[in-house]
C-alpha cells in the first residue's frame, strides 16, 4: 500500500521561505504525475502546482515565480519550494501521487497534510 509522508510545514514570517516535501512508501508500477494542493480556513482544496513524470510542471497563478515543484529521478519524493511567502499562502498543503500501482490499479494517494502559516 503506498503512503505519503509530508514534512517541512510551520509558521514562518510574510517573505520567508519554507520548503514542503513528500515521501513516498510502498511499491508502485508508474507514477504519472504528482501535485501540491493546499486548502485555507474556508476554501476548497486548490491546485498549487503539478509535476508530470516527463518533468514538465504547472503552477497556479498565485504560485508562479514563487514556488518550484521538484520529484527526484525515482518518483519517490516530491517537493514544494517556496519563496516569498504571503499570509494568503496560509494553508494546509497535501501531496499528491497518480499512477498505477503494483497491482495495475489506479493509484491516486494523497498525503495527510502539512500546515503552513505566514504570518507576522
Amino acid at each position: 500500500q503506498v503512503q505519503l509522508v509530508e514534512s517541512g510545514g510551520g509558521l514562518v514570517q510574510p517573505g520567508e521561505s519554507l520548503r514542503l516535501s513528500c515521501a513516498r512508501s510502498g511499491s508502485i508500477f508508474s507514477i504519472s504525475n504528482m501535485g501540491w494542493y493546499r486548502q485555507a480556513p474556508g476554501k476548497q482544496r486548490e491546485v498549487v502546482a503539478t509535476i508530470v513524470a516527463g518533468g514538465s510542471t504547472n503552477y497556479a497563478d498565485s504560485a508562479k515565480g514563487r514556488f518550484t515543484i521538484s520529484t527526484d529521478n525515482a518518483k519517490s519524493t516530491v517537493s514544494l519550494q517556496m519563496n516569498s511567502l504571503k499570509p494568503e499562502d496560509t494553508a494546509v498543503y497535501y501531496c499528491n501521487f497518480r499512477g498505477l500501482t503494483s497491482t495495475r490499479s489506479i493509484l491516486n494517494a494523497w498525503g495527510q497534510g502539512t500546515l503552513v502559516t505566514v504570518s507576522s
